[in-house]
Parts: structure tokens; sequence; C-alpha cells
């Protein structure tokens, strides 16, 4: 008996997007791939992008463009540290002692 599971085919309504950082000058920096805005302040924005969390913190922090619907941000003010905030597979697959002696 042959079957066939097809995969799972991207929604034609709402196509993959992309997933770009662009740092002018580090005053300016550019995301692609936002889904949702989480919480922002004059120290830190909290992003959910198609990669997972980031966290983009500075001073003097502020949205200078937001479109909802090409899931783009562009923050202005100077950046001292871009992250992601899950973590890396190696490291949740260290253990109790693993985490335990960082």
């Amino acid at each position: 008996m042959n079957q066939f599971y097809p995969s799972q085919a991207p929604n034609k309504d709402k196509p993959l997007q992309n997933h770009d950082i662009v740092v002018k000058n580090r005053k300016t920096i550019e995301i692609t791939g936002v889904k949702h805005v989480e919480s922002f302040d004059h120290e830190e924005f909290l992003l959910e992008t198609v990669m997972g969390f980031l966290a983009v913190k500075g001073t003097a922090l502020k949205m200078q463009n937001l479109n909802v619907e090409q899931g783009m941000v562009a923050i202005e003010g100077k950046i001292l540290e871009i992250s992601y905030l899950d973590e890396p597979a190696a490291e949740s697959n260290k253990g109790f002692f693993g985490k335990l002696f960082r």
C-alpha cells in the first residue's frame, strides 16, 4: 500500500516572510519579518519575528516607521544590543548540571 502525505504547503494568502536586520551607522535599525511588537520604550524594543523574539536595546530609542502589512519596523536612536531571546538547542540539551555550572 503506497500512501502519499503531502508536505505542509505554505498559506497562499500569506507568503513566508524573510527576516532581515539592517543597522545604519548604529543610529537606525530596520527589521523585516516582524509579526508583532510586544513592548517598547526608550531603552528596549521587544519584537516577535518569524525567527523568534528579538530584543533591541539602546538609548533614546523611538519607532521611526511601522508597517504591519509588510512586517517592517524601523527604530531610531543609539543601538547598543540586538539579541534573540530563545535558547540555542545545544544549551537546552545540557541537562541540570550543565545549566547549573555555566
